[in-house]
Order: structure tokens, then C-alpha cells, then sequence
């Protein structure tokens, strides 16, 4: 499975499994669904209001030639934009568009992704954006490569399961040790059990110092005075304490 390196704004990289183009038509077919009964309805009550009035000025044949690129563009960039990178189909599909920089994508960003699918999608039909994301290293189409996006999966392996880390039942059974880590949330433990992970997958210098970094921000994130000695048992522990006082 292709993969891709991200480098957060707390300066730690999390490998993320990119989105292959079965996702991404599955994704592309369930929002195509969905625009085409908006379509359909608009269609049908405006064909019923206008119908008399406009069938010989030809603004209606004009008018229902553009809703659907319309309806699609903008139904993309408002879907995304409310649900943080994630259509309806996407949703469905397990996968989610990020920033290759790490930071969070911005209403901009949504826009010209929206915006080319007039020529990844339309005007090719659906030809280049398909060539585009089986060719390419990050699996990007036009709109991707403008907007410094990728498309990943969010449907992680059970690794990065926060409820599938320790099978703990109750807080009856646990004593969290750092209250304080309410105030995280849950992509942020998501990420500390992936600086885990491939810290034990490649054991060298440079993922040794990314959980140091990632342990001294943590202290300064939760007020916490006392470093760590044992820096991997202390992140661990971080994910204890966060399933019990979150379930």
C-alpha cells in the first residue's frame, strides 16, 4: 500500500496510507449519487415553476446544462469545508483530504479542489483525474497538486485504534495518572500512537528525537513540571488515561 509522510505543525511525522483510486471512485460515485437527486429534484420543481415562461427563450435548456457542474463544485467545497475534508462519499469511503504540509486545509484549499473538478472530472470525463491519481507518487490529481492536498485513509489499521491500544472497561478498573490530558483530542492521541509505532519500527536517531519532541511539547501542552524518564512508558500512558476519561 503507497504511503506518505507528514510532518505535523508539533514537528512529527505520521505515515498515512494514501487513498487508492478504488477509494476514490467509490468516494466519487456515492457524491455523484447524491448531487444527481439534488439534480433531479431541482430539476423537477423548477421544470414545473418555469416551464411555461421560459421553453422558448432557451435560458432553461442553458440554465439545467450548468446546474450539474454547479451543484457538484459547490456541493464538494461546502461538504468539505463542514466536514474537514470529508464529502458524504468520502465519509463512506474511509478517507479524508489533508495538507502535505501538516497544517489544516483552509477554505481555499477546498475551493480549488471544487473548482478542478470542471477539468479533472467534466471536461476530461473523469479521464485525467483518473490517470493522474493511478500515476502519480501521491496519488494527486490536478485539484490536489494545486491545493497541496492528498487524499488518505482514515480507516486506520487496528493499531491506531484508540479502542483497540488496551482493552480497558472502565475507569472502576484504571486509575488515570495525567487528568490534564483532556484536553487533547482524539487525532492527537492518534498521533502519539503513530510517533509510537514507527518509533519501534525504525529505531534511529531521528524518531528518537521526534518523541522527545513530542514528549516536551506535550509538557508544555498540559502544564505538566516533571519530565519523563521513561519517555515511550509516559506517551503510553498518555493513551490510558485518555480512553478511560473519554469513554
Amino acid at each position: 500500500m503507497p504511503t506518505i509522510d507528514i510532518t505535523t505543525t508539533q514537528n512529527v511525522t505520521v505515515e498515512y496510507e494514501l487513498a487508492g483510486p478504488q477509494d476514490r471512485f467509490l468516494a466519487f460515485f456515492i457524491d455523484v449519487v447524491i448531487v444527481g437527486a439534488f439534480f433531479i429534484l431541482i430539476f423537477l420543481v423548477l421544470l414545473q415553476a418555469w416551464v411555461s415562461e421560459l421553453e422558448d427563450s432557451g435560458i432553461l435548456g442553458r440554465f439545467f446544462s450548468l446546474l450539474p457542474i454547479t451543484l457538484f463544485v459547490s456541493y464538494h467545497l461546502f461538504s468539505e469545508i463542514i466536514a474537514n475534508g470529508q464529502s458524504l462519499g468520502k465519509k463512506a469511503a474511509g478517507i479524508k483530504v489533508v495538507r502535505l504540509d501538516g497544517e489544516e486545509p483552509g477554505w481555499s484549499d477546498y475551493l480549488l479542489r471544487a473548482v478542478f473538478h470542471i477539468i479533472d472530472t467534466f471536461l476530461s470525463f473523469g479521464t485525467l483525474a483518473g490517470i493522474l491519481i493511478n500515476s502519480s507518487a501521491k496519488k494527486q490529481r490536478l485539484g490536489d497538486m494545486t491545493a497541496n492536498t492528498v487524499v488518505i485513509k482514515i480507516k486506520f489499521n487496528k493499531r491506531f485504534q484508540l479502542s483497540d491500544i488496551l482493552k480497558i472497561n472502565s475507569i472502576e478498573e484504571y486509575e488515570p495518572t495525567y487528568l490534564e490530558v483532556r484536553k487533547l483530542r482524539e487525532k492527537d492521541l492518534l498521533l502519539i500512537k503513530s510517533a509510537i509505532h514507527r518509533y519501534h519500527k525504525y529505531k534511529n536517531n531521528a524518531h528518537a528525537e521526534v518523541i522527545n519532541k513530542l514528549v516536551d511539547r506535550l509538557l508544555v501542552e498540559l502544564d505538566l513540571d516533571e519530565k519523563p524518564a521513561k519517555k515511550i512508558e509516559f506517551l503510553q500512558t498518555l493513551i490510558r488515561d485518555y480512553i478511560v476519561l473519554t469513554r
